[in-house]
């Protein structure tokens, strides 16, 4: 009997390639609910292939449209209509793939419902670790990570005792602008910052490989998942993309995961875990490796590593807060309205109001997040509010010497 799946954030990058890895085993899985954002055309299509039960969308509207077009099926929409597609009680598997805090909610309720959750929201463990683990401990959830780093750090781990791990190490591309000059990262475009050498994802998520907020996002995330301090997770730089990270021992034996750079294994593995099937991906080609080069991340280059690192050993505010931070400045950087290096200086701003606490319940956990994105808001509109005052007098000033 095939097993029911739920995705949650089923149009976006992670998504679709759960779809296809349904796709290619059809008789062990079958698609109960989909939960999307905008994307309605997309999510059309995924309903005429796969027949979900029930779908759901951010949008009134949008819902009404889905509605017409396919009539019986049920059509939900907003916070609780993914909720309600992570908590359907055919599904006994939810890929948790929306971006960003807004795949918090219905993460959680997946877990609170004793699901086993594939998890690429790594957000739900950045702002709310200790809860959403404690909820998992309480009702039987398996929480399987879908992130190609914590994926391999999951199988390299698979059958040892974790007083023997000395550090866990998370490997990093660098992202798009890892060989430009330092200087020039602070004005590099949109276009620049999306053009990822190794990884093809969605657009939020590569400007913050750029930035490397995702690597200290993942530190985070390895903290709770593997119950790890943060002195014993470390992150290196490796241009290729092969080993997605490793773990080492106490007797200097280290274990790394290598595949080629394809989220469909790490989505597939979740799926399937314990057993492991023939998928859609590419195999790897040892032979055709010329080298796996390692370094350490500089610090000029990447800060916002450092400045997650800062919230991780603050409180659980200040994780919230850097998730919140970094959310709306790369909302307003992928507009055209700030500087790429503004990032890291919005953050840090952020941080450095913030007050240490740790919330009592996943409504504190939002209204901290809330608030910091408000915080957030009004540092970014005093960012640009000060360079139109600077490019005005440096017109004035030219205007003057004519």
């Amino acid at each position: 009997m095939s097993a029911g799946v739920s995705i949650l954030g089923s149009t976006g990058s992670v998504g679709e390639t759960a779809l296809r890895v349904i796709r290619h085993m059809p008789e062990a899985f079958h698609v109960v609910g989909l939960a999307a954002g905008r994307r309605t055309k997309k999510l059309a299509e995924q309903i005429r292939e796969f027949s979900p039960r029930l779908v759901s969308v951010t949008e009134r509207q949008d819902a009404e449209e889905i509605r017409e077009a396919f009539p019986g099926l049920e059509v939900l929409c907003g916070a609780s209509g993914a909720a309600h597609v992570a908590e359907a009680d055919e599904a006994r598997i939810v890929i948790a793939a929306i971006v960003g805090s807004d795949g918090l909610p219905p993460t959680y309720r997946a877990v609170l419902k004793g699901k086993r959750v594939a998890l690429a929201n790594k957000e739900s463990l950045v702002m709310a670790g200790r809860l959403v683990m404690e909820a998992a401990r309480r009702s039987g959830a398996e929480l399987l990570p879908v992130d190609s780093e914590h994926c391999a750090i999951f199988q390299c781990i698979k059958g040892e005792s974790t007083k023997h791990v000395r550090r866990i190490v998370l490997t990093a591309s660098g992202g798009a602008l890892r060989d430009a000059p330092v200087e020039a990262m602070e004005s590099a475009s949109v276009e620049q910052v999306l053009a990822h050498p190794t990884w093809k994802m969605g657009r939020k998520i590569t400007v913050d490989s750029a930035t490397m907020v995702n690597k200290g996002l993942e530190v985070i995330e390895a903290r709770w998942l593997f119950n790890a301090p943060l002195d014993k997770i470390a992150v290196l730089m490796h241009r290729e993309s092969i080993i997605h990270s490793m773990v080492e021992f106490v007797d200097g034996s280290v274990i790394a995961q290598l595949a080629s750079a394809d989220m469909a294994l790490p989505v597939q593995y979740a799926l399937t875990y314990p057993a492991r099937r023939e998928g859609p991906m590419a195999t790897l080609d040892l032979a055709q490796m010329k080298s796996l080069t390692f370094s350490e991340p500089d610090p000029r280059r990447y800060p916002c590593l450092g400045l997650a690192r800062q919230a991780a050993a603050t409180s659980e505010a200040h994780m919230i807060a850097l998730n919140a931070a970094n959310e709306e400045a790369v909302a307003v950087f992928l507009q055209g309205l700030i500087p790429f290096g503004a990032i890291a200086r919005i953050i840090r701003t952020v941080l450095d109001g913030t007050a240490a606490s740790s919330p009592s319940g996943i409504e504190q956990v939002l209204a901290i997040h809330k608030a910091s994105r408000a915080f957030a808001r009004r540092a970014i509109d005093l960012m640009v509010l000060m360079t139109v005052g600077t490019i005005a007098r440096a017109i004035e000033s030219g205007a003057d010497r004519c």
